[in-house]
């Protein structure tokens, strides 16, 4: 039987998720980029692979919004809102701790989560997935053209699962899931989206056990991805599986794919040690605070820095940032995604104004280690050289953090390439434009 579907709410937006298998083990599988929870149940070949996984694991899978029975959205998602629909419903479920099961796209949005949040991850497994759309076999301008003019036909399957394309009920399948997962407006702006994304610059931070399994001559996705992934993920373990399929649960050997995931999330595994995260560091600091400081003396001074404190604690809650410490006329605070982290910057630079003040703010996404309630590491210094190039009422980002929020609708200027006083190598540094 068909599991049933339920609603997460992820924000403003309901997630359509299932939950089946009765094992020890907790899953959440994201799946690909065009899905639809209950189409996925009518096709025996993906039934029978989705059944192999609750033999021993409770599995939770779900639509991405904007797609299948999910909400659909205005604007696209970037990965920051795909994390908190990943988180919502792993917390509508009840669960904790999870290992994750992202398949293609939905493995760029597994392994950021991982980096974020190590402590709900107990194991990653990426499938056929890619850090950058680079690695794709199709341009940006063939997959619009397809869904211009043949959305919904099922001739995708030449990419996702060209050893199905001469079997006429399967296509049909497919053509229908193609249908039932996105009109062909929506998927061409999720392809769109997709084609900035781009997560080579965290896999580093990736600390959970990781596998990492794709198929030499993949279609859709160059095996190369899948060996970049495995190589720059600390300790991967890597499987290469002949075939052409891009789909896991198509091939001759999806029953070997599955033994190995099997294989791989039930084997006794150490507990991840979570004294590091991917987080996003925002450093703010008051322009000018020496001359302000004389201009009022020490007592109207005090009063204006408690009301600068009071205005950006206001507005980290909004935005979920978790503030480390004050730094004299500034604050360090961290945030779980960049978007998030980004748009607060913005925030308080624009609601500092009115105290007759200016701050400047600098961002950058990495790996931190939590020291008690402070942060340190690399990431955090190259946070603070970013914010030490703004000007006033300017918020600066690195390239990192630019390339993280793709698809979130915030738009930068390119500040060049810059050297970063006891920080190897040049980096590029983005303006946020408002």
């Amino acid at each position: 039987m068909q599991p049933d579907t339920r609603y997460a709410r992820s924000g403003d937006v309901h997630i359509a998720y299932q939950v089946f298998g009765e094992g020890p083990l907790n899953v959440v599988f994201a799946p690909p980029g065009f899905t639809n929870v209950e189409h996925w149940w009518d096709e025996p070949e993906v039934s029978r692979w989705l059944l192999g996984l609750a033999s021993y694991a409770r599995v939770v899978m779900f639509d991405k919004r904007g797609t299948g029975l999910s909400d659909r959205v205005a604007d696209f998602p970037g990965l920051d809102q795909r994390m908190d629909d990943l988180r919502a419903v792993t917390d509508a479920a009840g669960i904790e701790q999870a290992a994750l099961l992202g398949i293609s796209e939905g493995g760029t949005m597994s392994a950021l989560f991982a980096a974020t949040y190590p402590s709900r991850c107990r194991a990653l497994v990426l499938c056929n997935a890619y850090p950058a759309s680079t690695f794709a076999f199709s341009t940006l301008e063939q997959s619009l053209d397809y869904i211009e003019r043949d959305w919904g036909s099922g001739g995708s399957l030449a990419r996702f699962a060209p050893s199905r394309v001469n079997d006429s009920a399967f296509k049909r399948w497919w053509g229908k899931n193609e249908r039932v997962s996105n009109s062909p407006a929506g998927a061409a702006a999720y392809a769109r989206m997709n084609r900035l994304i781009d997560i080579s610059d965290i896999l580093s931070t990736i600390r959970v056990p990781t596998l990492v399994i794709h198929r030499t001559n993949d279609k859709n996705v160059s095996v190369e991805g899948g060996r970049f992934l495995a190589t720059h993920i600390p300790g991967a373990r890597y499987l290469e599986v002949p075939g052409v399929d891009h789909l896991p649960f198509v091939g001759d050997n999806a029953g070997d794919i599955a033994d190995a995931i099997e294989e791989f999330l039930t084997g006794s595994r150490p507990p991840v040690t979570v004294d590091r995260v991917l987080a996003t560091v925002l450093f703010t600091d008051i322009v000018g605070s020496t001359k302000k400081a004389a201009a009022l003396g020490d007592h109207r001074w005090r009063d204006l820095l408690d009301a600068h404190h009071t205005t950006i604690r206001r507005t980290l809650t909004r935005f979920r940032g978790h503030e480390i410490k004050t730094t004299g006329d500034g604050v360090l605070a961290t945030f779980d995604g960049p978007a998030r982290g980004v748009r607060c910057a913005c925030a308080i630079a624009d609601e500092i104004r009115p105290l007759g003040i200016e701050v400047r703010a600098g961002l950058h996404t990495g790996e931190c280690e939590m020291i008690d309630d402070d942060v340190g590491g690399i990431a955090v210094h190259i946070g603070a050289r970013i914010a030490s190039l703004a000007g006033a009422g300017e918020v600066l980002v690195s390239g990192t953090v630019k390339d993280l929020v793709a698809g979130s609708g915030l738009r930068f200027g390119d500040r060049g390439s810059h050297s970063l006083k006891g920080v190897p190598g040049k980096w590029r540094i983005f303006t946020v434009e408002r």
